[in-house]
């Protein structure tokens, strides 16, 4: 199944006509802090990451999957959150931003947990996307706002523990991607496998 982005002009939503998935902020750093600035423009380099963020590389460059053997391969190249996440967030409580939980890019209207592995999102006009994996929320969540790290762990209908603080994945094809750009979905063939913790 695909869906390709909208490369025409914009035009006025209906009640009738679901809402375009797009890029609402990008963000990179390349030092490894837990948030990251948000920026006009990022480049997604196949193979590694986002250009210029402390992430981007073949290998693993989470500090604590490098400790576990640093010559795993990057499977967690780009870092996306759904912007829905910061709207359940604030019910509860939490002022969250793009780019607060570290996230690369931030979308709107596409349910990013949902994916399965191997998903492949487009970002703006060439950048693609592989879904490897769901985000691990860790303890520095919780530094970063005391309660917050249980606010993005919840359960399922059948008592699952639901990872709620994004998706990983690795770039297949690089390119600028920005805010505004419209986001494109091709999933696998099935069966399709449930993201799981990467």
């Amino acid at each position: 199944m695909a869906i390709a982005p909208d490369r025409g002009g914009a035009e006025p939503r209906t009640m009738n006509r679901p809402r375009q998935a797009l890029v609402i902020a990008v963000a990179r750093d390349g030092g490894h802090r837990f948030s990251k600035p948000l920026a006009t423009t990022i480049t997604l380099l196949a193979g590694l990451g986002v250009e210029g963020d402390a992430h981007a590389r073949v290998t693993v460059q989470h500090r604590s999957r490098v400790a576990a053997d640093p010559s795993q391969l990057n499977l967690r190249q780009v870092h996306l959150i759904q912007a829905e996440l910061f709207a359940e967030l604030a019910m509860q409580g939490f002022a969250v931003a793009p780019g607060a939980l570290g996230e690369n890019v931030t979308t709107e209207g596409i349910d990013l947990l949902s994916l399965p592995v191997g998903a492949r999102l487009q970002l703006g006009r060439t950048a693609l996307v592989e879904v490897t994996g769901l985000r691990n929320p860790c303890a520095q969540i919780e530094r970063f706002r005391p309660g917050l790290l249980a606010a993005v762990l919840g359960r399922d209908a059948a008592g699952r523990l639901v990872r709620k603080a994004g998706i990983m994945g690795v770039v297949l094809e690089g390119g600028l991607v920005r805010p505004g750009d419209a986001i494109g979905l091709t999933l696998p063939p099935p069966p399709h496998r449930a993201l799981e913790r990467v």
